[in-house]
């Protein structure tokens, strides 16, 4: 008999880190780390990167030749709320950088921007500095070597095929504005999901962390330390009505499935 899945994968996981991520830090040896606000992953399983441009490690990448330079890259995903540990998920990736040609950089651009529309994308190579102030950025390619994602349940090392095969989870996008909306509005729903937790986890402070098709996730800050929990809805959910119904029904509302009352 099939089972229903609880939880997402780790790489539909680390598709969603990438997709909220609002940076990643890119680090090559004997340099100091660049951020790179755009970390878009393509259909070759390399991911599109950006770093200041101008500062050692585009030059050191454009002039590397065809074996590139070897790369580290984290993504840090963060909690929306202002939790004692932030932190919800790391993702580390080992490639190497490659530099991409003048001729196919536009063409990139336009490709990663229909997917994925970062500002940042507006001041790859776009012209001249005019100040010292003036920030630009190279575009480059990581190609992957290996990716490994890790939380509070643990740490995993997933192949490219599976990234590939995956996909973001429908409601990231949303995600931080609702669990912000449900902590400041409605508390009275966070004690109810509360109230599902076993009694012994019920000591401390209770929030909001995580949202995605397959359920809540919750934080218990108290003397013990931080604790996550998972309340998994009884089926995953593809869009916002379905979701709508899957909280209704974790919350115990007596019209399960959507169902009206009765009229007298």
């Amino acid at each position: 008999m099939a089972t229903t899945t609880m939880a997402p994968t780790t790489a539909e996981r680390i598709r969603s880190a990438c997709a909220k991520a609002g940076g990643a830090m890119l680090a090559v040896e004997g340099m100091d780390p660049a951020e790179s606000p755009v970390h878009h992953l393509l259909d070759d399983g390399s991911f599109a990167v950006t770093v200041p441009h101008g500062a050692l490690l585009a030059g050191q990448v454009a002039t590397a030749g065809p074996a590139g330079v070897p790369a580290f890259m984290e993504m840090t995903d963060y909690a929306p709320l202002p939790l004692r540990e932030p932190v919800r998920s790391l993702v580390w990736i080992r490639g190497r950088l490659h530099h991409i040609p003048d001729s196919a950089v536009a063409p990139l651009l336009d490709l990663v921007a229909s997917e994925d529309p970062n500002p940042a994308l507006l001041q790859v190579n776009s012209g001249p500095l005019r100040d010292a102030d003036d920030l630009r950025y190279a575009l480059l390619r990581l190609e992957v070597d290996s990716v490994v994602a890790a939380d509070s349940t643990g740490a995993e090392s997933i192949g490219v095929s599976e990234l590939l095969a995956a996909r973001p989870d429908p409601f990231c996008a949303m995600e931080s504005g609702w669990l912000l909306h449900l902590e400041s509005a409605h508390r009275d729903l966070v004690d109810r999901l509360a109230s599902r937790l076993p009694m012994s986890m019920r000591r401390g402070r209770v929030r909001p962390l995580g949202l995605d098709r397959y359920g809540v996730r919750l934080r218990v800050e108290n003397d013990e330390g931080d604790h996550d929990v998972r309340l998994p809805f009884a089926k995953p959910v593809d869009d916002v009505t379905g979701l709508s119904q899957a909280i209704r029904i974790l919350l115990g509302c007596p019209f399960l499935n959507g169902l009206r009352a009765r009229r007298a």
